[in-house]
Parts: structure tokens; sequence; C-alpha cells
């Protein structure tokens, strides 16, 4: 932990020292989201970028943060095997909200994909898939930025429970807001019904969680919502939330650090 803290101190990009980052969890831990995404917007400016891939949880992100400044800098990463219903829907939001979100994709085409590495990667290696068609993608979209902001929730995986409202990203090397955290799928629809936002149809045919057309199945009602994606495998995250070092509100920091 010292280690880490010392990397975060030292690099002078990051916007919010260890003790601000501890301070900034523990008084937004039961903000509602809105304010937090509020006080991201205040703290890092153009700097901060907003991740969608559609969902639920991301649509109604994309509502609340066109509700407090215009024009959210928000991103997806597309790789090519999305839904045409995710497609239609990203049309939507864009046309709705009259914003622009901004695409950023594998540099291998799906034919040139399979011509390096097989076909039917996702089936063989979805490890080597994500990393190709969504983690790589990251990298670009996240370059320059102090702090990106998410839609998960701490309910949806074990690797998700764990995280903060506001938390270094150890493994992109920036900041990382979480303000859906603590909400759990009713308060998600509740906010979706309330607010009219459009969201992907499939959610409507059995599809909690939708990623891409290879990985993502229906389920049934007794299943949990990510048992659709990846069936069958061991795999329940594509790798953009993972935790090599849990640095959660940097509880070992001394204040002297900041």
């Amino acid at each position: 932990m010292t280690q880490l803290v010392t990397e975060i101190v030292n690099d002078r990009s990051i916007a919010l020292g260890p003790g601000a980052i501890r301070d900034a969890a523990a008084r937004l831990d039961g903000a509602a989201p809105e304010e937090t995404l509020r006080w991201a917007f205040e703290e890092f400016g153009d700097r901060l970028t907003i991740a969608t891939g559609f969902g639920a949880e991301g649509v109604a992100l994309i509502d609340m943060a066109v509700k407090i400044t215009a024009n959210p800098n928000i991103f997806v990463l597309d790789t090519a095997f999305l839904f045409p219903e995710t497609y239609e829907l990203w049309r939507r939001i864009e046309d709705r909200y009259a914003i622009e979100i901004k695409s950023f994709k594998s540099e291998l085409s799906p034919e040139q994909q399979e011509t390096t590495f097989g076909s039917r990667l996702w089936a063989r290696d979805p490890d080597l898939c994500c990393r190709l068609r969504k983690l790589e993608p990251l990298k670009k979209a996240l370059r320059d930025r102090a702090a990106w902001v998410t839609a998960i929730r701490r309910d949806q995986t074990i690797e998700r429970s764990t995280a903060e409202v506001v938390e270094w990203d150890y493994q992109w090397r920036l900041m990382k807001i979480n303000p859906l955290l603590r909400w759990n799928k009713t308060d998600v629809w509740d906010y979706i019904r309330k607010h009219n936002v459009p969201y992907n149809e499939l959610h409507d045919l059995g599809y909690p969680s939708i990623g891409c057309t290879h990985c993502t199945s229906a389920v049934g009602a007794s299943e949990h919502d990510r048992a659709g994606r990846w069936a069958g495998r061991q795999k329940t995250e594509c790798g953009l939330h993972a935790r090599p070092r849990s640095l959660v509100v940097l509880e070992a920091a001394s204040p002297a650090a900041d």
C-alpha cells in the first residue's frame, strides 16, 4: 500500500492526493448519484470522461450527466459485435440529448482479427477477445484524462463489491468515479421510468446485462443478472474493472501524504 500511495503522490498529473481521495470517498459514499457527478464535473472539468455500454445503468447516468452539463464527454467501446438494438439505442440517445458519444474501436476489424487469431476467438479465448476489442481501445479513451465515470454497482459481481464511489484506478492510472455504486437494480429502473429514459429493448426480452452478441444470452427469471454474460464459463468480467490492487479509499495513507 505504501508503494501505491507513493505512486499517487509522485504522479503530478493526478488532481487529488491520497488524503483528498479518502475524504471524497467518505463524503460521497452516501450521496445521491447526481451529487457525485456534479462533484466530479467541478473537480476534473474537461479532463473527466464518462464510459457507457448503453446498459440500464449507463443510460441513467447519461440522463443525469446532461442535466448537470450540456455537453459531457461520453464514450463507448464499439467492439463491432454489439447488438443491432444497442446501435439503435446509441442513435436514440444522441438524438434525445443532442450529444455526440465518441466511439473507440479495436485496431483490428473483425475480419483482420479472424485472419490473425482464427475464427470464433470469443469462444476459444474470450479474455484475448476482450483485450483486443475492449481493453486496448479503453487505453485510447482514457488517454490524457484525469478521471473516468463508470456505471458499476457493488451488487453486480464479487470484483465490484469492494469498489468505492471515488477511488484511484490502479489498472488505468487515473481517478475512477462510480456514482451508482450503492444502487440496486430497482433503483436504476425506478429512475429510468420516472425520467422516461430510453433503454435497450433487449432488457424486455430477458437480457438484464448486455454486451457483445457472441457472449451475451438471455437469462431465466431465477438466474443472476450477469448469468448470460460468457454463459458456461467462470469469466464474469471483461477486464475493464479489474482490481489488481484494491486501493479502496487509501485507509493506509498518512495525512501528510496530501
